[in-house]
């Protein structure tokens, strides 16, 4: 591992345990009486709990964490760990309707998170919850993961940094055209080796004209000289996502794809100026866009600007066209503008960032280099 590369034990805490209160603060005049939260990055948020089963009662004076019995160790001890005083109860997947019941009948109105449940989810409690009025509710604790924390940017960045560090380590073997697939997956095993304990989400290598595909999965294709590699990847520190995405090639790809690149390059550069905290969310997005636009593209810039990453890679909020809002100062946020023209590939350059009031903190810092071969020089 580099000595760039932060280590669990280097990352700042985090305050999970005053959480729960911020959500407390808005029971009263929201029309419901407690808060059920069902979705488990929301759950990890709240709580520290990091399994795969568990709901979270939010309630004016108590929080209660219902889990099954392969956790039961595990709860107990990361609420300790996050300084989380709540009650933890255990009973069988199948057997917890009950349970839950039991929980929520002091409170006539119920808010359950509207991403965060089935319709038949609801109808099941719905019958089960007598006299409780099911109110659905929408980016409660997703509004106050918005902003992050120093502790949660620090997160993000050391995930940042592996992925910094990976992608330093692999990029020369594209010289030995790979496949596709045999890129992605080194790719992925040096972010494991530097200490992430994921992806993100799937690796995106796409070459030559597959790079036209903004979301292509990595296939048997061999890379080749001289065209464009779309890379897209990220890994999970603690939880939190990074997210990036070079474009390069090795040799020269000629004048056309080199110019694809430059206007990339150059609308990247003006998305991540024109974030400031205050800006409008629409606001970077048109300003990446104007660049793409005035080189004769604007048709190939099929998606929008960015998006928030934390815990979950894609998160509030969205920068985009037809986005309301504004950044405020601690939010997350990729800039990743791109030009795809099919049958010839594809060009997308994205850096994660931190807004502040002086503008956007860089997150990811691997630099932009088109031919590998010339950075390497």
């Amino acid at each position: 591992m580099s000595p760039g590369v932060p280590t669990l034990e280097n990352l700042p805490l985090m305050d999970v345990a005053g959480r729960a209160a911020r959500v407390r603060d808005q029971l009263e005049g929201a029309g419901y009486d407690a808060l059920l939260v069902t979705r488990l990055p929301n759950v990890r948020y709240l709580s520290g709990f990091t399994g795969s089963a568990g709901m979270l009662v939010v309630a004016p004076e108590e929080l209660v964490l219902l889990t099954d019995g392969r956790y039961e160790t595990q709860s107990r001890e990361q609420l300790e760990a996050a300084g989380v005083e709540a009650r933890v109860e255990i009973a069988p997947g199948g057997a917890q309707n009950p349970v839950l019941a039991q929980l929520v009948a002091p409170y006539p109105r119920l808010g359950l998170e509207a991403h965060g449940i089935t319709w038949a989810q609801q109808r099941v409690w719905a019958g089960a919850f007598t006299g409780v009025t099911l109110v659905a509710t929408e980016d409660v604790v997703e509004g106050l993961r918005r902003v992050k924390e120093p502790g949660e940017v620090a997160r993000v960045h050391a995930a940042c940094a592996i992925a910094d560090d990976a992608l330093a380590a692999t990029l020369p073997m594209l010289a030995d055209a790979p496949t596709e697939r045999e890129f992605a997956l080194a790719l992925e095993i040096e972010m494991r080796r530097r200490g992430a304990s994921g992806t993100s989400f799937d690796t995106i290598c796409a070459s030559g004209p597959n790079g036209a595909l903004p979301h292509a999965r990595p296939s048997e294709r061999r890379v080749q000289r001289g065209e464009l590699v779309v890379i897209d990847f990220g890994c999970i520190v603690d939880g939190y996502c990074s997210d990036m995405t070079r474009t390069v090639s090795v040799g020269d790809p000629g004048p056309e794809a080199t110019r694809m690149w430059d206007v990339v390059r150059a609308s990247q550069q003006a998305g991540r100026e024109a974030v400031v905290a205050g800006v409008a969310c629409a606001e970077v997005d048109r300003a990446c866009r104007e660049v793409i636009d005035a080189a004769g593209w604007g048709d190939a810039f099929s998606h929008g600007t960015g998006h928030g990453v934390g815990l979950e890679i894609h998160e509030a909020p969205r920068v985009a066209k037809a986005s309301g809002g504004s950044l405020d100062a601690g939010v997350v946020v990729t800039i990743e503008p791109g030009v795809y023209l099919p049958g010839i590939g594809g060009v997308r350059l994205e850096d994660t960032v931190v807004v502040t009031d002086a503008g956007a903190d860089a997150l990811t810092s691997f630099p932009k280099h088109l031919s590998i071969e010339s950075a390497a020089a």
